[in-house]
């Protein structure tokens, strides 16, 4: 009854529908501006009768053992941070064999591009050999630019994927269901199985839980598509298909652009590294790993250090601005490339031979005795930028016998 109090604004609805607007809207639009008093799930059975939506089909892919394997985060809840003490959001991270639907997961608390690897290189050790590709979304940490046919892929992980031997193959933007096999089976399933109604002490806790669910419960099932038990297929099947792990465990490298300072300094998690002064004003490639860092101008190394501790760049700063003991042995030298007082150091070195075993002191130079220079660009110049320092003579004590009549 009521879809016939519609049929006399057919035309209208019709046409706001052809334009793109949705059911609610065109409601909104009927009640304002023709006063229909009808009700919304009306108007919903007239635009199914009057123009039925057309079906989508899909093609369901299944792919060779070893093939391919697709991963992606979901949130996975509110955990406690050990670390912090405190509530934090945690992300599930899973990956599927495509094959087997057997699957890796484990929850962070940061979706990071070291983290993405190191879970990454975890998941390949937990199948013990390594997909031909890898099917991922947009998402940051791996994909820096994301375009339909050519998107740039972030570099960490382009060496990550080199080295273990795998292809990176992102979906399109907005294309979800590109990768249904772990964005159904794996981090829903997660969630509403695995996370669902249980409290855990901690991250840790949680992640204990999950690796036992993963095998003992998601990999023992009777998977609901391939209609086969996931451990079973791996074990019999896709684990001899796998490429073989790398000889030596790759090690996690991070890169990032940073610029040249006109101190000849760039600035990485909190510490300094020099590089040449040529390239000053510069963006350069900073590749780290636990032990160096290196800076790259493009895919030309320019400088090697090692890895500093945050907030402590002196290792990697130049000899001239250190401070320290200068490689000069003669004192007057040293104190006056340091703006020091040179008689009462004499004095001092004077003292401390008196208490040498042969309890002579040696005779004072008149002048700087010759040495190797401070630093290599310090040839030619003086070694103290400040005004000179006049001698100045000092009194003697009455019953000093050395002193003068």
């Amino acid at each position: 009854m009521t879809e016939m109090r519609i049929e006399p604004f057919g035309d209208q609805v019709l046409a706001w529908h052809a334009q793109g607007v949705e059911g609610q809207a065109i409601w909104q639009l009927l009640v304002e501006q023709h006063g229909f008093g009808g009700s919304y799930s009306s108007l919903k059975r007239f635009l199914r009768r009057v123009a039925p939506p057309t079906p989508r089909a899909t093609l369901r892919l299944e792919v060779d053992p070893g093939e391919e394997a697709q991963v992606d985060f979901g949130f996975g809840g509110l955990f406690r941070d050990p670390e912090r003490d405190r509530r934090r959001r945690a992300w599930a991270f899973v990956m599927t064999l495509s094959c087997s639907r057997h699957q890796y997961a484990e929850l962070v608390f940061d979706q990071s591009v070291a983290t993405w690897l190191r879970l990454h290189r975890a998941a390949f050790e937990f199948f013990g050999g390594v997909p031909r590709r890898v099917v991922l979304d947009n998402l940051r940490a791996a994909i820096v630019h994301a375009a339909l046919y050519d998107p740039e892929v972030q570099r960490s992980y382009r060496e990550f994927a080199e080295a273990y031997g795998f292809l990176i193959a992102p979906c399109r933007p907005r294309t979800p269901q590109h990768k249904g096999k772990v964005e159904q089976g794996g981090v829903h399933y997660v969630k509403r199985n695995a996370l669902a109604g249980r409290d855990f002490r901690d991250l840790p806790d949680g992640n204990r839980h999950l690796l036992r669910w993963v095998v003992e419960t998601a990999g023992r099932r009777v998977h609901g598509t391939i209609k086969q038990i996931p451990l079973e297929v791996f074990d019999h099947v896709e684990r001899a298909a796998l490429q073989p792990l790398p000889v030596t465990p790759w090690e996690l490298t991070e890169w990032k652009r940073a610029k040249l300072h006109p101190d000849c300094h760039v600035v990485f998690a909190g510490a300094y590294y020099s590089g040449p002064h040529r390239l000053i004003g510069q963006r350069l490639w900073v590749r780290a790993t636990d032990l160096k860092v290196e800076l790259y101008q493009d895919y030309i190394l320019v400088a090697t250090h090692r890895r500093a501790r945050p907030a402590s760049g002196a290792p990697h700063r130049p000899l001239a601005a250190r401070q320290g003991p200068l490689p000069h042995a003669n004192a007057d030298v040293v104190s006056h490339a340091r703006g020091g007082d040179r008689p009462r150091l004499w004095r001092l070195h004077r003292a401390f031979a008196r208490r040498s075993p042969s309890g002579s002191a040696p005779q004072r130079p008149r002048h700087p005795a010759p040495g190797p220079p401070l630093h290599p660009h310090s040839v030619g110049r003086r070694l103290c930028p400040g005004p000179r320092r006049r001698r100045v003579s000092l009194p003697h004590r009455e019953d000093d016998p050395r002193a003068g009549p």
